[in-house]
Order: C-alpha cells, then structure tokens, then sequence
C-alpha cells in the first residue's frame, strides 16, 4: 500500500482537542500511557505463543525500551510485543469504536471539566497523550508472526493522519515522539527515570534505557592506567523494578521487605502496625497488601487529606485518588490494591461505580474487620494501642456503613464509671456485668472523662450501681444515632427525657414523695418557670439528682450542650433549644426557697434564686453562663448574707 493521508474520526479529533488542550496539567502520564500499553502487547504475545510458538520469532527475551535523542529532540518507546496489523492500527487508533464513540467523548468533557488531574489513565485512550507533550508522533509497528507487512503510521494530532506498508526486522511496535520545545525535559534520564519508578516501577517486565557512563579505562590487575584519559561506555539499565510484592506468595516476602514497601507507600517513618496481604479470586480477581499504621497521620480529620490506597492495574500505577475503594471510616488504612481484570475505559466517576469496584471494597472492608476483630480477640492491649489512635474515626462506620454495623460495634471501645485511667469496655462486656435490674445501656456524651465524671447527671445512676458510658469523641453525637441498642437493649442518653431506674415499689415512694413535693412547692415551680421562661421549656422535679440542687436535660430528641457545643464549633447555625430544668426536692436550696415564698411570694430574692440555679445547671454542663457579673455578684451577696 502507497502512502495514504486520511483523517481521523469526528470523535478521535473532538478527544484529541481535549487532551491536548484540557490535560497539560497531568502530561506526564503519557509515558505511563506508552508503558502500559506495551506491557500488554507484551502479555497478549505471551499468551498467543502458548498455543503458536512461531510467534516467538526465536526471541522471547521481553523488553520495553525508552531511547531518549537529545539531538533529534525525540522519544521513543519501543516493545517487542505481539504488535499490529495496518488493519489494527486504524481500529485502534484512527477511531475509537471499541471506546464507545460519542457518549465515550461526552463523558471525557463532563470529566475535563471536573478538572480531574488524572484523567486519562481513567479511558484507556493512553496512546493520544503523546499529543500532549509532542507535536509529531510516529509510529512503527508489525505483528508477530507476519515478517513481511509492517506499518508505519505518522500524525502531528491535527486531525489527519498518514499510513503506509513498511519493512520491520522485529515484531512489535516502536512509538517516536517529536517533543514540543517546552516538553523537552522529558528527554533527561533523571525524569524518565522519576516517571517509570512512580507509575510503572512494579510491571513484570524490565523497562531499560542506555545509560552512557564515563570512566578511565583500567589495567589487567584492575587499577586504572595513568594517563589512559577516558572512553565513554554504553550500558542498558533497568529503570523498574519489578518488585511487586503482592503479588508473590506471604511465605516468600520477608518482614522487612514488607515494612519496606510500607514507608514506600505511605511515606511513614515508623514500621506499620498490621500488615494485610491477602488475594481475591473468584468473580472479581485481585491483590491487596494493605498496612495499619502505628500512628495516626496529621490530617486524618482534614477534608483535604490523602487517601492511602494506590489502585494499580496489570501492575500498573493508576491512582492514589481511588475514593471508592475503602469508605471513608478507614482512610487511615495504607496500601495497594491491584486488579487484572478492572475496566479502565470510561471515566473515574463511573469507574468508582463499577460493580467490580463495589465487590472490591466488600473484600477489602471484610478483611480488614476482620483483622481488627482477631486483633481485639486474640491480642487485646495491642488492639487496645490501635483504638486509641483511631477509635474515633473506626467510630465512623457505625454511622455511615449500615452493612458492618454489626462488625464494627464489636470493635467498639468506652471509658466508662466503672474504668479507670486508660481502660476501656466493650459493649458484650457492658452488657455481661449489667445487674439484673438495668434494662437499658446508659451513656452520656461530654469532652471528656474527667469532666463527665463530676456531671450531676450521673448521681442516681451511681447509687443504683448502674454503669454510664463516657462518649467523648465528636463522632459519638452521630454514632448514636445509629446505634439505638445492642442485644435487645436500648442505648439510653441520662441527659435526655426521662429516666426509669427503679423498682414498681421505689416509684411508688417516689411518686408519692414527689406529689408531697408538687403540693408544697408547686407554685415555686411556676415562679421559677415564669421567670426562666425565655430560657427553658420546663421546671420539674428530678429522678437523677441525690446530692446536686438541679441540672439541665434535653428532651428525648432534643439538642443537648454537648451537640449544640460540637455545632458552634464547626461554625453550623444552631437553632434556639430550651431544656428542661430538673430540681431535686430534697435539696435544702428548694426547701428554702419554698419557705421564702411561703413568707412572702413577692420576694424579689426568689427571682436571683431562680437565676443562679439557672447558671448552676449550664455551669455544671459545661457551659458558660451569658452573664458571669452577675452571677458572681449574686454568689458575692450571698455570701456576704451567710457571714453576718
């Protein structure tokens, strides 16, 4: 066949537009592009010869070489693989109807212009991010097993492109590629280099280069001769190394190979704390090696932190952007996860939606959960040191993976009244030593332990002998929203609604003092109500408090200070909330506040009463009171009065 110029499909010319155009910020990847495609023309010669060896051509020494030409300006890359037909070249190049035509292109805009920095490793259309960085490409290939038709195929990416018959000594493809002026970096070894090791270190096959050293030529007893000058000597180096640990057997890596490929990966400096390395066969075929670090990294809770797993596929390096694979409760997890069989051909968005995706993320979600919870069983303080690094964000889950709530509630570790310093209690521990009596599992959400600890809130729950969980983390507001009870019992918060913890006889006595109480002080109630009215819902008397005069409560699904707190602090409007105002009857401030009244309902003092209590109740919550002059000024006056 003569010489032919022909022009490019109406969507190849669209695509070429965009990557040239739209993509300069990610040029690089056209050589991990180049690479890539000649790893697979490399597997599928390997696997054609299995049952025709003809197409060995007497070579099966497997090779991707990269020449750079200063001089020329050019680039190439050239493989040894099953190569191309004239026929293929333009199936797989002049259109891209296996692609997917328009929607195909479509899709690239809409992911173009979501400034996807790595977009085009997304596609499968590698082979047109030579336009980015080159301004002529050619191309120069024959397949195996046919020595007389090779093709040579040329374009500048303007839209046209020519093809002819050509003489070719070796199957496969050589691919040359005429560097823009601006581009011509990429012809310096130290960036080849820098390129082939952070996306194609791990393929299977040596990508090499000639590297051309200069040294003084030596003697037969090996000292260099004196006076001899120098000779530049030319040596093929691998770039590569085609180490990919997870891929080989667990009983063939060494722990320290292991703890190198860690810091390599997460660029930690300390050994990992758990190594998972595990395959996956069956619908949906890969390997993982995945590591839990020992500490957790700065920006664990910042929203423009990294993710840890690098997606690879065949080997090679796709992106370390791949939200999908883990959910988000486990970003702390570290990592490779590489597929053979995961569609690359249409964009991120709907990769992350692939089924093959979500089959992945089951496994790698369940294997992790999994370790956690031999780790928890089997090795308890080490389990222990990993919660207290990442219990918070472990605590996630409960909130947001419905599907493991049952796993991950296991995993689950409290402070409680019953702990000391540096202890913790599971939920089938709270449960086992629940006495007969409690019915419910009882917490309390706070910022921290010591604090808790002193919160009148807690009062009857410990003359009952009925242990309270110290929830302290943030997330814990919205891990109980989704954790209503565990083995039939209920999780009940003690500073909201109500509170049931006696026996039929208690409340009755209870009851009956309460009446008591509401007679003889019911009209004090409704002074102090009218005079907190602009701050509570209600004043009511207490079945938390023994010791403590009163304390503030939110209503079953009321907003209590601890939320309103983490709101404020993450700048959300937090919408007027009044509480409810629980008194202990038995207190002397009651009794005495009810004998003023008795004396004289007008007296003012009751109003100051009214509010100290107020501020007593946020005070004892944690939270600060609107006007601390006068109620120390109040507190002053009082004392005072006490002194005389």
């Amino acid at each position: 066949m003569s010489k032919a110029t022909k022009q490019f499909q109406t969507e190849v010319k669209q695509l070429l537009d965009l990557v040239i155009h739209s993509l300069y910020s990610n040029r690089e990847i056209f050589l991990r592009e180049l690479v890539s495609n000649a790893s697979d023309a490399i597997d599928k010669a390997r696997f054609e010869a299995q049952s025709n060896e003809s197409l060995l051509e007497g070579n099966s020494d497997w090779k991707i070489k990269m020449i750079p030409n200063k001089d020329a300006g050019t680039l190439t890359i050239r493989d040894n693989g099953i190569g191309m037909s004239m026929v293929e070249v333009e199936e797989n190049i002049g259109t891209i109807a296996k692609s997917g035509t328009k929607s195909f292109v479509q899709a690239m805009k809409d992911a173009a212009s979501a400034e996807q920095p790595e977009l085009i490793g997304q596609f499968g259309v590698g082979f047109y991010a030579s336009f980015m960085v080159a301004d002529k490409v050619v191309l120069t290939t024959r397949r195996a097993g046919d020595a007389s038709h090779g093709t040579l195929w040329e374009s500048a990416g303007d839209g046209s492109y020519t093809i002819e018959d050509c003489t070719k000594a070796e199957r496969g493809t050589e691919i040359v590629l005429h560097l823009k002026e601006e581009f011509k970096e990429y012809l310096d070894e130290w960036k080849i280099r820098s390129i082939v090791k952070k996306y194609s270190d791990f393929i299977q096959y040596p990508v090499c280069m000639d590297i051309t050293r200069t040294e003084t030529p030596k003697g037969v007893d090996g000292e260099e001769i004196e006076g001899a000058g120098t000779i530049e000597k030319i040596e093929e180096q691998t770039l590569n190394s085609m180490k990919a640990i997870w891929a080989r057997p667990k009983s063939e890596v060494s722990e320290e190979e292991y703890k190198e490929f860690y810091k390599h990966v997460s660029h930690d400096f300390e050994d990992p704390f758990r190594t998972i390395h595990f395959a996956a066969e069956g619908t949906s075929e890969f390997k993982a090696l995945l590591y839990l670090p020992a500490k957790k990294p700065f920006d664990l809770f910042m929203a423009e932190r990294k993710r840890g797993i690098q997606l690879y596929v065949k080997r090679v390096f796709i992106t370390e952007k791949c939200d999908a694979l883990l959910p988000d409760y486990l970003r702390f997890v570290r990592g490779v996860v590489d597929s053979s069989d995961l569609p690359l051909n249409v964009s991120r968005e709907i990769l992350q939606e692939d089924v093959q995706i979500k089959r992945i993320q089951k496994s790698l979600v369940n294997k992790t959960l999994s370790t956690l919870a031999e780790l928890k069983e089997k090795e308890y303080d080490q389990y222990l040191t990993f919660w207290k690094e990442f219990g918070p964000v472990l605590k996630e889950g409960l909130h947001s993976d419905y599907a493991n709530k049952e796993k991950l509630q296991e995993l689950m570790l409290f402070q409680s009244t019953r702990t000391a310093e540096g202890e913790f209690v599971s939920l089938k521990e709270y449960v086992e030593r629940m006495p007969e009596a409690q019915k419910e599992i009882y917490y309390i959400t706070g910022e921290d332990k010591a604090s808790l600890e002193q919160s009148p809130l807690l009062e009857a729950f410990n003359a009952k002998g009925f242990e309270v969980l110290f929830l302290t983390d943030p997330v814990d507001e919205w891990v109980v929203q989704s954790l209503h009870e565990y083995q039939d019992k209920s999780l009940k918060a003690v500073d909201r609604g109500d509170v049931d913890l006696d026996t039929e006889d208690e409340k009755k006595e209870k009851e009956k003092k309460q009446e008591e109480a509401k007679k003889e002080f019911g009209t004090l109630l409704e002074l102090i109500k009218g005079r907190l009215e602009s701050k509570i819902k209600e004043v009511r008397f207490s079945n938390r408090l023994t010791d403590s005069a009163c304390c503030l409560v939110a209503d079953d699904f009321g907003m209590n200070a601890n939320m309103e707190r983490i709101m404020k602090a993450m700048n959300q409007a937090v919408p007027e909330s009044k509480r409810v105002l629980e008194l202990n009857p038995d207190h002397p401030i009651v009794k005495v506040m009810g004998d003023m009244y008795k004396q004289n309902a007008d007296n003012t003092r009751l109003l100051d009463y009214a509010d100290l209590l107020y501020d007593q109740a946020l005070l004892t919550e944690g939270t600060p009171i609107k006007d601390p002059l006068k109620f120390t000024k109040l507190v002053s006056e009082l004392m005072v009065k006490a002194a005389q």
